[in-house]
């Protein structure tokens, strides 16, 4: 579909074709459209003696100069209807023109808009000395044709964009929607795994107070007068404890960066024996401890600090 001309533009094109009439003296001045099977007036001279008022229509045949225009694909020239057999019965003899220069008028993609032409009841010399400028007038007009289409379909663009840019932003609505609503079951379902941890801690919380630490309890009077072992047992109690109490991350994070052995003695640092009382039941010798603490003490970034190593571990749990 083509698109419409403006006002603005026929205004123009009516100044075109009035000046085009005085130049070439020339009762009639024409810019005509064709929408077959009509061939209608759309621009027409203010001049003395024309007799093509705007949607003065005729029927598209050979028996119009503008049909021999657009046959052609150039320009027709008749200088005298009357002496060529050709165009002596055309619909413009009707008024009595026998003089006619026209050219084609096109869209540009090729189509047929019409013609631009000049009109005169008798064989006008100034106007086929003015042919050069109806040609170049035409261009004008063609030109302001193409200015149209490139408009329309940049017009046609931003509202294939708008079209564009609705439809991405409903999609983005119902995506956030989409997302709160998934966000409202993952914190449904974070709350009931957190709800299953809690029961699973009380329920081990449970059994090992209720299973384990009566054992453990029994065991320490069978080991009464064994150092080592009642030592070996703290430890066992110390953890149990840790896992009744929920060790904190930041503790289960450090004792991870810790080697088992380093582990142990971190564990027997806690509970605030000495290098010799670890040394002596661990079967080691005191300088292999103090290997391990400066090991610790160099993971937990304590070297050369000061910083007692036993507050720092206390003060993780």
């Amino acid at each position: 579909m083509k698109p419409e001309i403006s006002t603005k533009t026929i205004a123009k094109w009516q100044r075109i074709v009035d000046l085009i009439a005085r130049v070439a003296d020339v009762p009639a001045s024409l810019i005509m459209r064709t929408d077959e099977p009509h061939h209608s007036v759309f621009v027409t001279s203010q001049t003395e003696n024309n007799p093509y008022p705007v949607g003065c229509q005729f029927t598209f045949s050979e028996k119009l100069y503008c049909y021999g225009v657009l046959q052609n694909d150039g320009e027709l020239v008749v200088e005298d209807a009357a002496c060529d057999p050709k165009w002596a019965d055309n619909d413009d003899m009707e008024y009595g023109m026998s003089f006619y220069i026209g050219y084609p008028l096109k869209w540009p993609d090729g189509d047929i808009f019409g013609t631009i032409c000049v009109l005169d009841i008798r064989r006008n010399r100034r106007a086929l000395l003015f042919r050069e400028g109806l040609q170049e007038f035409a261009r004008v007009i063609e030109a302001d044709l193409e200015l149209f289409t490139e408009m329309s379909r940049r017009i046609a663009l931003e509202a294939e964009l708008q079209t564009t840019l609705d439809e991405l932003e409903l999609r983005v609505t119902k995506r956030t929607a989409d997302l709160e609503e998934a966000n409202t079951a993952l914190r449904v379902l974070l709350g009931s795994v957190e709800q299953a941890r809690e029961e699973y801690d009380l329920k081990l919380l449970r059994q090992i107070k209720g299973l384990v630490m009566p054992h453990l309890a029994r065991l320490r009077t069978r080991l009464d007068g064994d150092p080592k072992g009642c030592a070996y047992l703290d430890m066992a109690e110390e953890q149990l404890k840790s896992i009744t109490a929920n060790m904190s991350g930041q503790l289960m994070a450090v004792m991870e960066n810790l080697t088992p052995v380093e582990r142990e003695i971190a564990q027997m640092i806690m509970r605030g024996q000495s290098t010799k009382d670890i040394a002596r039941t661990l079967s080691r010798g005191r300088s292999t401890i103090e290997f391990h603490r400066n090991n610790i003490r160099s993971k937990l970034g304590l070297r050369h600090s000061g910083k007692n190593l036993r507050s720092l571990l206390l003060s993780l749990h």
